[in-house]
């Protein structure tokens, strides 16, 4: 009866041996949701600057302000921006997804559809 007690502890010992870790496993990384900050272009060559909840749009060529205004991250990928345009002076609102990190697929409240693509 001893052998097969000590044998039945030898078993326990290797099954809990078995079980333990040389540490705590490292978590996953925390995966960031892209962010619309920063500098888009459109098709045209008209740049699209998000900062702080500040929306410009410039030319490129004279760096002239053509519109501004305001946006807000409605979700992780939904970006409201209401601005005015400078150069018809007219205000409106603009939703647009973003389907990739660097690809912003936009609608204007009038119907308008461009996209826009991040820059540099």
């Amino acid at each position: 009866m001893k052998i097969r007690s000590i044998v039945i502890l030898l078993a326990c010992t290797a099954t809990l041996a078995a079980c333990s870790s040389s540490g705590p496993r490292p978590l996953p990384p925390i995966r960031q949701a892209p962010t619309v900050e920063g500098a888009w272009v459109d098709p045209n060559g008209i740049v699209s600057t998000f900062q702080a909840g500040t929306f410009s749009t410039r030319t490129t060529d004279s760096n002239q302000l053509l519109a501004s205004g305001t946006y807000t991250m409605t979700s992780d990928r939904l970006v409201e921006i209401n601005m005015t345009s400078l150069v018809r002076n007219t205000q409106s609102k603009v939703n647009c997804a973003m389907v990739t990190p660097s690809q912003l697929n936009c609608t204007s409240d009038s119907g308008a559809q461009f996209s826009l693509a991040r820059r540099g």
